[in-house]
């Protein structure tokens, strides 16, 4: 039996807000998180969920946006080994006078924790939902990262274990295709906090475009067409690493990670 218990976060001093499990820790309360991002980390699992405010990327087309961001993830660090596992279509509804379209996809790449070499690469599924807020300007991004092979030389191998990680459920706990869907479909606006208060300018464009009970709705359609759980591996990625914080990146992933290019 899963005992892994949600709760309301709070996030952009909130604004918004968004169910997943308390284990996730607000890396905000460790070191600086930049204004557009909200991060949190599960250490014990070495996973992360991370939310983020971006200009709206009017060159991108709708159909694959969300590919279009995970591709910038790695491009952003010249990243090669950028595998595909799965996308979903798009699901638009009008909200009032804004026009909100949603897409998902699902990736695999190499990535090592902090300035570590090419050795030590973990092989990590990312999940990430695109939420284009077209009339406000804004790309909201939800990017969960998982694990799913272990370098023995990897700064996770002490705390996670090196090798495949134990399944989430074995331990207990949620998988994170699950606490992905959770984020996404429970991402909402604080109706409550009045205009003009909100913690930054890109929350406040948020707010204005997600006063809606039907960004729930959207959502679970669009995650609907994803697989569930992780893809395993089928071997090392063959990428080479690039030394720098992965912050650099316009969507960025946790300032522990740099992408392998």
């Amino acid at each position: 039996m899963l005992e892994d218990s949600s709760t309301e976060r709070p996030l952009y001093g909130g604004a918004v807000s968004s169910n997943f499990p308390v284990r996730f820790q607000d890396v905000s309360n460790i070191r600086q998180v930049p204004d557009h991002q909200e991060v949190f980390v599960d250490p014990g699992r070495d996973e992360s969920l991370v939310f983020e405010l971006l200009d709206f990327k009017p060159d991108v087309n709708d159909n694959g946006s969300a590919v279009w961001f995970l591709q910038d993830l790695a491009n952003e660090q010249h990243a090669q080994g950028f595998t595909l596992v799965e996308q979903s279509g798009v699901v638009e509804a009008p909200m009032g006078n804004v026009s909100v379209v949603i897409t998902t996809a699902i990736g695999q790449m190499a990535i090592s924790k902090g300035r570590q070499g090419r050795e030590a690469q973990n092989v990590v599924q990312v999940y990430l939902a695109n939420l284009r807020l077209k009339n406000v300007g804004t790309d909201v991004l939800v990017v969960a990262y998982e694990p799913i092979l272990i370098s023995p030389l990897s700064e996770s191998a002490a705390p996670v274990g090196a090798g495949l990680p134990a399944p989430a459920v074995q331990s207990g706990f949620l998988p994170m295709a699950d606490v992905f869907k959770l984020a996404v479909s429970s991402f909402k606006v604080d109706i409550r906090v009045a205009p003009g208060t909100h913690a930054t300018e890109a929350a406040e464009r948020a707010a204005a475009a997600l006063e809606n009970p039907n960004l729930v709705d959207m959502v679970d359609e669009g995650l609907a067409m994803l697989p569930r759980g992780p893809v395993p591996p089928s071997g090392p990625s063959l990428c080479h690493h690039k030394l720098g914080p992965y912050a650099q990146s316009e969507s960025s992933a946790p300032d522990d990670y740099v992408m392998c290019p």
